[in-house]
C-alpha cells in the first residue's frame, strides 16, 4: 500500500487535476440531480377494488370476494390476500414476495381478473387494479375553491388540468371533489301513453342508438372504402333527437316525449376549503424528477394560466411535497457551513490557520464527490439520503485532521512538505482506514434488512458508506497532494505558527497524566463509580422511549362520531356545523 501512495503523490498534478475534475462533477450532479421526498422503492402490493352500486356487504362478500379470490389465490409468489367488503364495494389486498417481479406480478393479476370477471354480476363495475408505490404520492395538491356554480368550478378545474398536464415532468392530474356528469331524462307518462309506447321502449331505443356498430367496406373498381357509421354518444343534441317511434309522417324524438336536463350524479362525498366548494387537483410526477424544479414550473404556469380568471375563484397550493426536500436542503447547507467554521475555528486553535483551510475544505469535497457517485448509480436525493448526508458531517473531518496533524509535527522536525504529507499518508493509513471500517461496519446490517422497510432504509447506509470512502480517499490522497504545494518563501513562515490553545494544552497535558499514572486504581476506581452512577441515575429518572420528538404539528384530522345511519346530505350538515366552528379559531 505504501508503494501505490508513493506513487500516487508522485504526481500531484495529476491527482489535483482529477480532483477538480471530481469537483466540478460533483457540483454538477447537485443542481442536477432529481430531488425527491421519498426513496423510488417498488412495493409489492397491490389494491383491486369492485364496486356495484346497492350491492349489500353480504353479497359483495359471497358475489364479488369469493369468485374473486378464487382465481387471486394461485398467484405465484402470493405472500398474504386480504379481503373487505362492505356496502356497494369490495376490496383485496394483494401482498407478494419482496424479490418478485413488479411487472410480472401486474400482468398475472390483470389475467386472473379478466378471468374472474365472468362471475361478477352484470351490473358490477369493471375491477380497479392499483399498484403501491412512492412515486404515486401527489408532489402537489391545488385547490380550486369559491361561492360560484358547481358547473363554473368544475369548467374551470378541467381546464387548468389540461394545462398543467402540458407539462413534460407531470405523469397525471386526479380531480379529487367533483362528480361525473350526466344527461338526466325525465319520461312524460301522459305523452308515452299518447304514442302508445312503453319505458321498456324507450331503454331498447336508447340502447341500441349508442353502440359500436361495423359496417365493413366497399370493395369495387374504383377502391376501397371503408364505411363508418356513427353509434356512440358524442353530444347532448345526439340524446335529444333519438328517433323513438314513426307516427305517420311525424318522426317521435326523446326530447318529444320528455324533460331533458344536463346534471351531475348524485353525491357521494363532499369537498370544501374555508366554507367554499372545492375540487382538489393532485398533481403526480413522473420518476427521477427534480421535485423542486417540477413544482416551480407547475406553480409558473399555474398563475400565469389563472390571471384572467374570475376573482370569486381562489387557488390555493394546500400541499407542496417540494418544500420540505428544499427546507432540508438548506439545513443540510447551514449544516455544513457550520461545521467547516467549528472545524477551522477548532483546528486553527490546534494547528494554525493553513491546516484548518485543508481540514475546512475536505467537508465539501467528499460530499460533492458522494453526489456525483450517487448520480452516477442512478439514485436521487431523498429524505434518506439527506439523513445520510447529516450523520456523516461530524465524522468526515476525523481522517484529515489526523493527516495534517502528523505531517505538521514532520515539517516541524526539519522535513520538506512533500516529504512529510507523504510520510503521514502511508504512516496513517491503516489506522485511519481501520477506524472508517468499524464505522461503516455499523451500517452494514442496515443493507441486509429485509422487505419494504429494508428498501426504503437502505438509502441511507448507502450514502453514509459512499460519502465516508470519499472522506478516507480525500484524507489520503487529495490533502496531501494539496498540503504539498509548495508557496514562496516568504510565506512559509506561517507555517511556523503553532495555535495558542495548543501551546497551553501541551503544558498542562504531561502534568495532568504524570498524576494518573502514579495512582492507577484510584483512577480506575473513580471511573467505573462514575459508569455505574451514570447507569444508576439513569434507571432512576429516565423518562422511558421515544421513536420520534414531540412537535407541534401543522396539520390536524378531526374525526366527528354520530348515532344513527346519516345520509350523505346530514352528514355534510354536520361537517358544515364543525367547520364553522373551526373557521372560527385564529
Amino acid at each position: 500500500m505504501n508503494n501505490i501512495i508513493s506513487a500516487i503523490l508522485s504526481r500531484p498534478r495529476t491527482v489535483i487535476s482529477l480532483l477538480l475534475a471530481l469537483v466540478i462533477c460533483g457540483i454538477y450532479s447537485y443542481i442536477t440531480i432529481p430531488k425527491e421526498a421519498n426513496p423510488n422503492i417498488s412495493v409489492p402490493v397491490f389494491y383491486i377494488s369492485i364496486s356495484q352500486p346497492g350491492i349489500s356487504s353480504q353479497d359483495a362478500e359471497k358475489l364479488i370476494i369469493r369468485p374473486m379470490e378464487s382465481k387471486l389465490k394461485s398467484l405465484e409468489g402470493l405472500k398474504e390476500m386480504t379481503s373487505v367488503a362492505s356496502e356497494g364495494y369490495g376490496a383485496i389486498i394483494l401482498e407478494f414476495d419482496i424479490k418478485s417481479d413488479i411487472d410480472t406480478v401486474l400482468a398475472e393479476i390483470r389475467a386472473k381478473v379478466d378471468q374472474a370477471r365472468s362471475d361478477l354480476p352484470a351490473d358490477a363495475n369493471a375491477p380497479n387494479i392499483l399498484e403501491t408505490n412512492f412515486a404515486l404520492i401527489p408532489s402537489m395538491i391545488i385547490s380550486l375553491s369559491g361561492d360560484i356554480p358547481e358547473r363554473t368550478l368544475y369548467r374551470h378545474a378541467k381546464t387548468l388540468e389540461d394545462e398543467i398536464e402540458k407539462i413534460s415532468t407531470v405523469l397525471r392530474v386526479d380531480l379529487n371533489g367533483i362528480r361525473d356528469e350526466l344527461i338526466e331524462v325525465i319520461l312524460d307518462t301522459t305523452k308515452i301513453e299518447s304514442y302508445q309506447l312503453t319505458p321498456g321502449n324507450i331503454i331498447n331505443a336508447v340502447n341500441q342508438n349508442n353502440s359500436l356498430i361495423s359496417a365493413g367496406s366497399i370493395d369495387n373498381n374504383k377502391g376501397k372504402f371503408n364505411i363508418k357509421v356513427p353509434g356512440l354518444f358524442k353530444t347532448a343534441e345526439d340524446i335529444y333527437s333519438i328517433p323513438i317511434k314513426k307516427q305517420g309522417n311525424i318522426i317521435v324524438t326523446l326530447k318529444d316525449i320528455a324533460t331533458i336536463n344536463r346534471t351531475f350524479k348524485d353525491a357521494t362525498s363532499f369537498s370544501s376549503f374555508n366554507g367554499n366548494k372545492n375540487i382538489a387537483l393532485n398533481v403526480l410526477k413522473r420518476v427521477d424528477v427534480n421535485i423542486i424544479d417540477h413544482n416551480k414550473n407547475i406553480k409558473k404556469s399555474v398563475e400565469k394560466y389563472i390571471e384572467n380568471w374570475p376573482e370569486s375563484i381562489k387557488v390555493t397550493y394546500t400541499f407542496d411535497e417540494s418544500k420540505t426536500i428544499f427546507e432540508t436542503l438548506s439545513n443540510l447547507q447551514s449544516s455544513i457551513l457550520t461545521a467547516i467554521a467549528l472545524v477551522m475555528i477548532v483546528v486553527v486553535s490546534f494547528l494554525g490557520l493553513r491546516s484548518a483551510f485543508l481540514i475546512g475544505i475536505a467537508i465539501p469535497i467528499s460530499f460533492l464527490i458522494g453526489f456525483f457517485i450517487i448520480n452516477t448509480l442512478g439514485m436521487t436525493v431523498n429524505i434518506m439520503v439527506l439523513f445520510g448526508l447529516i450523520i456523516t458531517v461530524g465524522m468526515l473531518v476525523d481522517g484529515a485532521i489526523v493527516i495534517i496533524e502528523y505531517a505538521d509535527k514532520l515539517i516541524k522536525e526539519g522535513k520538506s512538505k512533500k516529504e512529510s504529507y507523504l510520510s503521514a499518508s502511508q504512516r496513517m493509513f491503516w489506522p485511519i482506514a481501520s477506524s472508517t471500517a468499524t464505522t461503516l461496519a455499523a451500517f452494514v446490517p442496515m443493507l441486509l434488512w429485509p422487505g419494504v422497510a429494508g428498501q426504503f432504509m437502505s438509502y441511507l447506509p448507502i450514502m453514509v458508506i459512499i460519502v465516508l470512502s470519499t472522506a478516507l480517499v480525500t484524507a489520503i490522497i487529495f490533502l496531501p497532494a494539496l498540503g504539498s504545494i509548495q508557496f514562496k518563501k516568504k510565506e512559509i513562515k506561517s507555517e511556523k505558527y503553532s495555535g495558542t490553545f495548543q501551546l497551553k494544552f501541551l503544558s498542562f497535558y504531561p502534568i495532568m497524566l504524570r498524576k494518573i499514572i502514579r495512582k492507577p486504581i484510584t483512577v480506575l476506581a473513580i471511573t467505573f463509580l462514575l459508569i455505574a452512577s451514570i447507569f444508576t441515575l439513569f434507571i432512576k429518572y429516565n423518562n422511558g422511549v421515544e421513536y420520534f420528538v414531540s412537535a407541534e404539528p401543522e396539520q390536524a384530522v378531526v374525526f366527528i362520531s354520530a348515532r344513527g345511519n346519516l345520509s350523505t346530505a346530514e352528514s355534510n350538515t354536520l361537517c358544515k356545523e364543525i367547520e364553522k366552528e373551526i373557521l372560527k379559531i385564529e
